[in-house]
């Protein structure tokens, strides 16, 4: 043993360089994994993020005006209460939309529990008495803003100060009113209520509290409640997609982290062959030998994981933009705790597992001197410069008088057997990873540029009210130079054999004038009975195209050819899309309840809006279609973010490419210089070396990273019911710069270490060889 220590102390003081390498690697591959799960956290539950930032109340309970709500918070297990504040139901109007809301007192200072998350705008005034703060999900669908106004039905105007997430349920048209917060003169006294929030010390006993509640207040006096699991699921629905996505994104990062480490131990290794030998010679077992490099590596592992675990404790909230934003959120996550102890102890055991792959082999190294191969005589040394020991390529590129640099560095990059291959991998993995994080950008970003190509061909949806006829309806619509089509239509649920829940059966458009359906197999629906459907109703009924379904609206059947496929992003794409025609053959009763709005080129859905919202006095509804890209609108963030992490994952792989490369032209070094060749040829060879590898890697990442991305986000996007056929790869001109710039990054990295090499003096090179 303390023969060991004492070599492992010797080792240490020689390759001080080798052992920070590993050190500062080791500290690097832990921190982007911490990284990278604070990102996945941080994008896939946005609920759990607002609730963590608001102290979020777990139970809220509406009541009448009279209950006495200050009472629950003598109750066991309720930490903290929110409120009571006064409420009061009404409708506000915001340039043609129109909204139920539940206007809520409170102060010029947000509550300390169920505060609201200010997005953009400010807090409550005296100085602005009128102004209001909006629930984000309410702002959306009336397309307010700080600054705009909002009237109520009695005439009075609100002025939105600011908009704000909250950890309860959403807002939903026609289900669940908006919340309004308000200063407290602002609020109707008369036929209101109130609410309460409830924090709880265990979110656990969130039932047994809500039971205790109704049981303390009475069940005349509450008129709701919902509790933070409700909120939760409504939240989670919508990330579903994202965390798939992020999750297939950690695996492939865990796997590059992995492949990165164990090169890295793997070349160290190699370079302490004679070293190895050497221990052999004196007496050392292969048992003591594997102990020393896996005690040695794994006291490396162990200190650069503390030092990413602190790094990341510490400093990581003060990281600039989303990451830092991801970190600071994350830490109040629940889980946290869990996850920053699971990372790192997960990476140091697998580096002991790399390590004892890698010590296994240096233990089984015969106990006698290595002799350097570019010493060795003949023709079969693999690593000699000579004429003998080239490829035979190699030699018929010299007799062609090519630069003798650009084909010794070719012939390192590529004649060191399965070395080669292995290096171009595990470069390739986190370059084929950031080409699929690329494609998934492009993808969401198509949603917004092209959102007719993806089943959203209409920007407005119009809804008129009782009093507007269908006629005046479509004349008003028309009248507008700035809509180029508006499609007539309805979308009623309908019933399927053998399901206990319903799908959308939805009627746009008419035969004349078909609505612009997005057609990913088949083809669109013409005749009588024709019908197109979204993948999650295929799924559903366990159906393909060309097949006839039944399904039932209102008592009345419906059979329905369908002749194709389409991009539903809607619904978890469970929908039947028709022509209202078809609809009214089964039912000449049925009336349009809405119309499709499809805008002119160049046209802008706002004011097209406010200027419906003048021409029909208020009785056309009007909202903006949304669209996954708004759901999804985290990813793009989080994507910069797993970019760096692989990034600094390739990174750290081309840097033990790098070393191993020029520990590798060491032992050529007399032999370039013996032939002529100036320090600055003999840097070219390791840089072309370098190029070459990196060349490769690139080419391949892209090769197998383009339909690997393709396939990916359409199998994604199967899965979700929207179908596949909305992968959409990056460009080829932004593949090549890519791929440019991967490869200038290698070359410009490796130049400084290849020059210092080449410069090294005769004694030094000498020593290396011997």
């Amino acid at each position: 043993m303390r023969a060991m220590l004492r070599w492992a102390h010797a080792d240490l003081r020689t390759h001080r360089g080798e052992a920070l390498f590993m050190v500062a690697a080791t500290t690097g591959i832990v921190a982007a994994l911490l990284l990278a799960t604070a990102l996945f956290g941080y994008a896939t539950n946005p609920w759990q993020r607002v609730f963590t930032q608001s102290s979020g109340a777990h139970v809220w309970i509406h009541t009448g005006p009279a209950a006495d709500t200050g009472s629950l918070a003598a109750l066991d297990g309720v930490e903290q209460l929110s409120g009571p504040s006064r409420t009061a139901s009404d409708t506000v109007v915001s340039r043609g939309a129109r909204a139920g809301v539940e206007l809520r007192a409170t102060g010029t200072e947000p509550p300390v529990t169920g505060r609201p998350v200010l997005t953009s705008g400010r807090w409550l005034d005296d100085a602005v008495p009128d102004g209001v703060v909006l629930e984000s999900g309410l702002a959306r669908a009336l397309w307010a803003e700080p600054g705009d106004r909002l009237t109520l039905p009695s005439g009075r105007t609100l002025t939105v100060l600011g908009v704000a997430d909250s950890a309860e349920p959403r807002y939903r048209a026609g289900e669940r009113l908006g919340t309004v917060w308000a200063l407290p003169h602002a609020v109707p006294k008369e036929g209101g209520g109130q609410v309460v929030g409830l924090r709880l010390t265990d979110p656990d006993d969130t039932d047994y509290a809500v039971q205790r509640s109704v049981t303390t207040l009475g069940a005349g006096a509450v008129t709701d409640v919902s509790t933070w699991q409700q909120a939760r699921a409504e939240a989670q629905g919508d990330t579903k997609l994202l965390g798939q996505v992020l999750g297939l994104f950690g695996l492939g990062a865990l796997i590059a982290a992995a492949l990165a480490v164990f090169g890295a131990i793997s070349t160290r290794v190699r370079g302490h062959l004679r070293d190895i030998s050497v221990l052999k010679a004196i007496g050392f077992t292969p048992g003591q030998v594997v102990r020393v490099f896996l005690v040695q590596h794994l006291a490396f592992a162990a200190l650069g994981a503390t030092l990413a675990t602190a790094a990341v404790r510490t400093l990581g909230n003060r990281l600039p933009g989303r990451l830092g934003d991801a970190l600071g959120v994350w830490q109040g996550l629940e889980g946290h705790t869990a996850a920053l102890l699971a990372v790192p102890v997960t990476a140091v055991l697998f580096i002991g597992a790399a390590t004892c792959l890698a010590a296994w082999r240096a233990g089984r190294v015969e106990p006698v001197p290595v002799v350097p191969a570019a010493t060795a005589p003949g023709r079969g040394s693999a690593r000699t410069t000579s004429g003998g020991g080239l490829s035979r390529a190699a030699r018929a590129a010299l007799g062609l008088r090519m630069s003798p640099t650009l084909v010794l560095g070719w012939h390192r990059a590529f004649g060191r057997g399965r070395r080669a291959p292995a290096t171009i991998v595990r470069l390739a993995l986190p370059l084929l990873l950031i080409t699929v994080a690329l494609s998934a950008w492009t993808t969401i970003e198509r949603f917004d540029s092209r959102p007719e190509q993806l089943g959203h061909a209409a920007a407005l949806t119009a809804r008129p009210d009782a009093t507007l006829t269908d006629r005046r309806a479509a004349a008003l619509l028309a009248a507008n130079s700035e809509i180029a089509a508006a499609h007539p239509g309805l979308e009623v649920a309908a019933l399927v054999p053998g399901q206990t829940g319903t799908i959308a059966l939805r009627g746009l458009g008419t035969r004349d004038e078909p609505y612009p359906y997005t057609i990913a197999e088949g083809r669109p629906d013409h005749g009588p009975d024709e019908a197109v459907a979204g993948q999650g109703l295929l799924d559903l009924l366990d159906v393909r195209v060309g097949d006839w379904v039944r399904v039932t609206v209102g008592g009345h059947p419906q059979v329905l050819h369908l002749v194709g496929r389409s991009i539903e992003p809607e619904n978890g794409g469970r929908v039947i899309s028709t022509s209202l025609d078809t609809l009214r053959e089964n039912d000449p009763a049925l009336s349009p309840t809405l119309y499709q709005l499809r805008l002119e080129p160049g046209a802008d859905p706002r004011s097209v809006r406010a200027e419906l919202a003048d021409a029909s006095g208020g009785h056309l509804d009007i909202h903006e279609v949304t669209t996954p890209a708004d759901r999804l609108s985290a990813l793009r963030g989080v994507v910069v973010g797993l970019i760096a992490v692989l990034a600094l994952i390739g990174l750290t792989e081309l840097s033990t490419a790098i070393g191993g490369s020029i520990r590798d032209g060491e032992r050529d070094l007399l032999a370039l210089k013996a032939i002529g060749l100036s320090p600055r040829q003999i840097t070219a060879v390791t840089v072309t070396a370098i190029g070459c590898t990196a060349l490769a890697a690139t080419l391949a990442a892209t090769a197998l990273g383009v339909p690997f991305a393709r396939w990916l986000i359409d199998r994604e996007a199967h899965t979700t019911g929207i179908g596949s056929g909305i992968a959409q790869v990056l460009p080829a001109g932004y593949l090549a710069a890519m791929c440019a710039a991967a490869v200038l990054g290698a070359i410009a990295l490796t130049a400084l270490p290849a020059s210092r090499a080449a410069h090294r003096r005769l004694a030094d090179t000498l020593t290396a060889v011997n």
